[in-house]
């Protein structure tokens, strides 16, 4: 038996979603990460894009570091501020926070307009 894994959005297809998600009148925050050091599960400029409704696609992370950021951006959403979010952790609690191991990320989270 094979076990395919999941499927990854591409940068585009993360940003086509967006892109369609306003047209159809959607409110849309957009992740991105901006800086990484250490191990991070995803490199600068992977996207996650997130609706008013806590729809989401793409990746910035995993674990509960992209819950915090889908929390985050519905924040943004609302009031329309971005913010610039921080996360790091130490190699012995890495894994429980969704990083494979050490290291900080920096996300940056706007609202699409």
């Amino acid at each position: 038996m094979t076990v395919e894994p999941p499927l990854q959005l591409d940068n585009a297809d993360v940003l086509g979603i967006a892109e369609d998600w306003v047209r159809a009148g959607r409110s849309v925050a957009l992740a991105t990460v901006v800086e990484t050091w250490g191990s991070a599960p995803r490199p600068v400029g992977s996207h996650l894009v997130i609706d008013g409704d806590c729809h989401f696609e793409g990746s910035v992370s995993g674990g509960c570091v992209e819950g915090a950021v889908i929390e985050e951006a519905i924040e943004v959403i609302g009031k329309g501020e971005p913010r610039l979010l921080e996360f790091g952790v130490a190699d012995e609690t890495a894994w429980r926070v969704g990083l494979s191991c050490g290291g900080r990320i920096r996300v940056y989270v706007e609202k699409v307009v």
